[in-house]
């Protein structure tokens, strides 16, 4: 027993780092599911090798400067959240908005989570108009649950009155100036939000 236990002391160490390294922020029941005591997080942050966000979330230190670290730690602390909206155009490099809020998209029925920071802004979405569009990307310090640039525009339509008409004619014109998406995909997405009357007359000026 006394030659045996720091080996699996040695062992869960490895495997905790290696959990680290492919999630860069972890919750503490992600250990659990790993079968990883959880001291070994205090024992971390100690060390400086694990930086506490807030209580139950953890990430590497060398996340804080990382572009994409508050959509990470939300998408960690919200798995079911989708990155929408203002917080989708920034991610895709479209247009020129610099939200101060992480802006999501969560089902109808879905429950409001309290999440002190990063500060989030919460849109409701329900059926295809959910489901449409979801993509995932691996960013530098994790992983991320967003919406297609071509969802995102027609989702600006969509929530015109809240954004704004302007922004959402920015991202459309942007959209296709970079060609971060094709009419046909914009069409799509315009037809799924149903803003497809909306988004024609724009469409056909700018195509």
């Amino acid at each position: 027993m006394i030659c045996y236990t720091p080996v699996v002391v040695t062992r869960k160490t490895e495997t905790f780092l290696k959990l680290l390294t492919r999630k860069q922020v972890i919750r503490s029941r992600d250990l659990d599911r790993a079968g990883i005591p959880r001291n070994y997080l205090n024992r971390l942050v100690e060390r400086g090798q694990l930086r506490k966000i807030e209580r139950g979330l953890y990430g590497v230190p060398e996340l804080k400067s990382s572009e994409h670290m508050t959509l990470v730690e939300v998408a960690a602390r919200i798995p079911k959240a989708v990155i929408c909206l203002l917080s989708a155009l920034r991610f895709h490099d479209i247009g020129t908005q610099m939200p101060s809020e992480v802006w999501i998209a969560l089902d109808v029925k879905a429950w409001t989570p309290k999440i002190k920071y990063p500060p989030v802004r919460i849109v409701r979405f329900s059926g295809k108009a959910l489901r449409f569009g979801v993509q995932e990307h691996d960013v530098q310090s994790g992983r991320v649950r967003v919406y297609s640039p071509a969802k995102t525009v027609a989702d600006c339509f969509k929530f015109r009155y809240k954004i704004g008409s302007d922004i959402a004619v920015e991202a459309l014109r942007e959209c296709l100036r970079k060609k971060k998406a094709t009419v046909d995909q914009l069409w799509e997405a315009a037809k799924v939000c149903r803003v497809a009357n909306v988004m024609r007359p724009y469409m056909e000026s700018l195509s």
